[in-house]
């Protein structure tokens, strides 16, 4: 038994820890989706599928409840699968291992998946809780939401009955979400070109390694250190001084995850190792000074290794890394409209290099259109001037808010009376999938709610025990007091 049965409440805790049980990176969430629809189907739930895999429950209105308008709650089956380094862990065949931590569930060494485990589990618990009072009730479940929300792409029209989705996957207690930013992939392409090592050169890793990492979307603004960045102005700053080639770099492992890692293999004259040397040293007191609030265990290793692999040429060399020292990244603007709110971002999320080319991935989010079609503009123009093309894909809209919407003004009210505060109403950066559940349901009123998660898409992800029960008491007063339908 987990120690999470110890926590209340406790149908929301044992199947999050059940859920936790059973591997489910994106693109590997059959064997859960198949456990999930078993345990319908032996509560005797209607369950089916679409055609992409969404699942969908339905569970008739208690009793006296019947004439309720229609709720399907809403999330995603599958986690961002991020470890330490030093973390032996594979996310397809290995459990999440959740351990109690003060006030917080966190895993070991990985991300623990509360995005969005916890909103599902509270779906699923609902169904399962008979004390819970609700109108006619549906739970989503959609697939693959954390690579291209391939689930929420696919959801066709005419599927759901419900009148107001309730979305579980926002990520603070006390907020009420009623918008989101939309995104787009940009992928940068530069073929390489390489040649032998002259003679008299000695070949080192450099690793950057201890920084936070988190969700590209949620944490973008906290000015935290991006890997790749960091690599490339070393090596940008130091090339020519040092006769420095570059053999290999990369970093990160999402484009939706700030990348905490990063390494290179260089080569440079054996006169130069101790200069080379110095200079990281210097390079990491810089970092350490700069970023001495928000990265604590940021570190630099240098390390001597043996490889034959050809370096870039020169000109190759120059290209590349002025490219990626030059990619905008983090904030772009913040928005006049929703204060304090982020309003277009970019994250140079993974880098990735091979004999021929080397790639890098990048999310840019924005809550209007032209804000992705701006930074998407900006990367095709420096891809230009280096010889590199882009490729743009995945593109899906943002949530427009609606200040006349019933739900938000309904869970307003009703967290104001279970509280006694007041929640605030917000428009998040990140993407969430109501954007695109309105183009098959434009119709439909949509609200976000949460409890609260710290670390999101990193390893040191943690959900906050005292909101889930929070968040519970929310979502269930909220579906006691659905409307009748007119």
């Amino acid at each position: 038994m987990s120690e999470l049965s110890t926590l209340s409440p406790q149908p929301l805790w044992d199947i999050f820890a059940q859920i936790c049980s059973i591997p489910h990176p994106s693109y590997h969430e059959e064997t859960l989706a198949a456990h999930i629809i078993e345990w319908a189907k032996s509560k005797d739930f209607h369950v089916e599928r679409d055609d992409v895999g969404n699942i969908l429950i339905r569970k008739p209105a208690s009793k006296g409840m019947e004439n309720r308008k229609a709720v399907v709650l809403q999330a995603h089956l599958d986690m961002v699968p991020q470890k330490n380094n030093d973390t032996q862990h594979d996310f397809t065949q290995d459990p999440i291992r959740p351990y109690i931590d003060g006030d917080w569930i966190t895993a070991e060494g990985t991300t623990l998946g509360a995005d969005n485990g916890i909103g599902m589990a509270s779906a699923l618990a609902v169904l399962a809780d008979e004390t819970v009072k609700h109108g006619p009730l549906e739970v989503l479940l959609t697939m693959t939401e954390e690579a291209g929300m391939d689930g929420a792409f696919g959801l066709k029209s005419g599927w759901l009955q419900a009148d107001i989705l309730i979305n579980t996957d926002s990520e603070e207690e006390g907020e009420i979400y009623m918008g989101c930013a939309g995104g787009i992939d940009v992928v940068t392409t530069l073929p390489l070109s390489r040649e032998a090592l002259p003679a008299g050169y000695k070949t080192l890793e450099l690793t950057i390694k201890g920084l936070k990492g988190g969700h590209s979307g949620g944490d973008i603004h906290l000015g935290l250190g991006n890997a790749n960045k960091l690599l490339a102005r070393f090596l940008a700053a130091q090339a020519d001084d040092l006769n420095l080639k570059l053999i290999h770099l990369q970093g990160g492992t999402l484009r939706n995850a700030i990348p905490r890692e990063g390494s290179c293999v260089i080569a440079v004259p054996a006169d130069q190792l101790e200069t080379l040397h110095q200079r990281k040293e210097r390079y990491l007191e810089t970092l350490t000074n700069e970023y001495a609030v928000v990265e604590a265990n940021l570190t630099l290793l240098l390390d001597e290794i043996e490889t034959s692999t050809p370096a870039l040429t020169a000109d190759c060399q120059t290209r590349f890394l002025s490219m990626l020292n030059a990619m905008p990244n983090g904030v772009i603007r913040m928005s006049d409209v929703a204060k304090g709110v982020v309003e277009t971002s970019l994250n140079v999320g993974v880098v990735t290099m091979d004999e021929e080319k080397v790639e890098v991935f990048c999310l840019i989010r924005s809550l209007i259109e032209t804000g992705k079609t701006y930074v998407a503009e900006m990367l095709n123009s420096l891809a230009k001037l280096s010889g590199a093309k882009t490729v743009a894909s995945g593109s899906y809209p943002g949530w427009q808010p609606d200040a006349d919407s019933p739900v938000m003004h309904l869970v307003r009210e009703t967290y104001q009376q279970l509280f006694d505060k007041t929640p605030n109403i917000m428009v998040i950066h990140a993407g969430l999938e109501c954007g695109l559940f309105k183009e098959p349901y434009p119709d439909m009123d949509m609200v976000s709610i949460g409890p609260t998660i710290r670390g999101a898409h990193s390893p040191d992800e943690k959900v906050h025990i005292k909101s889930v029960g929070q968040y519970w008491q929310l979502l269930t007063a909220i579906l006691k007091s659905i409307p009748v339908k007119e």
